[in-house]
Formats: structure tokens, C-alpha cells, sequence
């Protein structure tokens, strides 16, 4: 029997990324995004409903993503869900379900192409495995 477990998800994130690394020295950060869905009841209402979906970077793509994303910033997100369970202090079994990115791609806000900005504090020293954009660099 086949399996599939895939999400595709665009939002906008809720916090600002938090970076880690793990003992082996991995990047993994953690943020959250929330997508949202409009429809009209039976009465002609407007109605809106907000879901929240707490995302999972690992390696290069949580650098990236703790680079180029902030607060509010639209993202399209290709991921896996996964469950995570632990035993909380009082002895309760407790889990959440989160999306661990394997894809995404960075949207422009306002309908108005934004190049990703790099955080100032940031800036990796240059050298042939990273780039650096700036404005000037992009054709539109």
C-alpha cells in the first residue's frame, strides 16, 4: 500500500524565526504560519478562518530562512507533517503536529515583487558558496 504524506501551505509567518543548532552543529529552526480562509455563509457574510501551523526548518534551509524572513513575510511551503510526543512535568502525555520543510519559495508582498533582505547582523563572510542581493541585482 502506497503512503503520502505531503503539505503545501502559503502564509505568513506569525513570529520572527528562532535559530539552533543542534550538538552536531545542524541548523534547525522553528516559526510559526498562518494561512487564512474567506467565504461567504448562506446569509451572503463574509467569514473568515485563521489556522495556525507551526513550521520546521533543518540544515541549509533554516539558514536561509532565518536570513530572509521576519514577522509577516509571505511564504509557500512544501513539507511533511510530523508528530512529535513527549511526557510532560506532571506526568501527561502530550504531541503536536508541525510541518518540516523540504521546499519553499519566498513571495513578494502587496502584489510587488521584494527581494529577500539579509539580516544585517547576519552577513556571512564572503566567499564562493554565498551571495549576497541587493536591489540592484533584480530586473524588475
Amino acid at each position: 500500500m502506497a503512503n503520502l504524506n505531503k503539505v503545501m501551505l502559503i502564509g505568513n509567518l506569525t513570529r520572527d524565526v528562532e535559530l539552533r543548532y543542534t550538538p552536531g552543529g545542524t541548523a534547525v529552526c522553528s516559526f510559526g504560519l498562518a494561512t487564512n480562509r474567506k467565504w461567504k455563509n448562506k446569509q451572503g457574510e463574509q467569514q473568515e478562518e485563521v489556522t495556525f501551523v507551526d513550521v520546521e526548518a533543518w540544515a541549509r534551509t533554516a539558514e536561509l530562512c532565518q536570513q530572509y524572513l521576519s514577522k509577516g513575510s509571505p511564504l509557500f511551503v512544501e513539507g511533511r507533517l510530523k508528530l512529535d510526543q513527549w511526557q510532560s512535568k506532571d506526568g501527561q502525555r502530550r504531541s503536536k503536529l508541525k510541518v518540516v520543510i523540504e521546499n519553499m519559495q519566498f513571495l513578494c508582498r502587496g502584489g510587488k515583487a521584494e527581494a529577500p533582505r539579509r539580516r544585517q547582523e547576519e552577513r556571512p563572510p564572503a566567499n564562493d558558496d554565498t551571495f549576497d542581493i541587493s536591489d540592484d541585482d533584480i530586473p524588475f
